[in-house]
């Protein structure tokens, strides 16, 4: 980051991607993947746009972890304000407990994974994109998307079992 501040444009690069790592796993350990992802993007905003705060002489971990810790508590109040609105018991409403309940555990497995392994998986087997078509998005070789699709099935059965 004191590079950065100096204006070497190289070591910020290499310090976000760096962050982006590491506020993937803070956040998948922390919120479900779809607010982890916005908190984590949040985080990142939040610390390019105050990074001129950062004082040299004091521990770059702990003004991170301030920042992510913000950020995390904020989704946690977004979730919050959003209250349920009681329905009428007459309204008939299709029970899909079991759908949501599964959906979610699967969504806090796959974040148990490598980020490539959990891309790919829901790539092509969640999504049913080609091993052709989830190489072109991830930028992986068709042959990694194979090797990370198997090793992250393997691994996911394991965490079931």
């Amino acid at each position: 980051m004191t590079a950065a501040q100096a204006g070497d444009s190289r070591a910020y690069e290499q310090l976000l991607r760096e962050l982006d790592v590491w506020l993937r796993r803070y956040y998948a350990r922390r919120l479900p993947h779809p607010a982890a992802d916005d908190a984590r993007q949040d985080a990142l905003l939040a610390i390019h746009a105050k990074r001129y705060s950062y004082i040299p002489s004091k521990s770059f971990g702990a003004w991170v972890m301030a920042i992510a810790h913000y950020k995390w508590i904020d989704r946690i109040r977004d979730a919050s304000r959003y209250t349920a609105l009681s329905l009428d018991e007459e309204i008939a409403v299709e029970d899909h407990e079991g759908a949501a309940v599964s959906a979610a555990a699967l969504d806090h497995l796959l974040g148990r994974l490598k980020p490539a392994q959990e891309c790919v998986i829901r790539l092509v087997k969640l999504k049913g994109l080609s091993i052709a078509r989830a190489s072109g998005a991830t930028g992986q070789s068709a042959s990694l998307v194979k090797i990370n699709i198997h090793r992250g099935l393997k691994k996911l059965a394991t965490f079931v079992s």
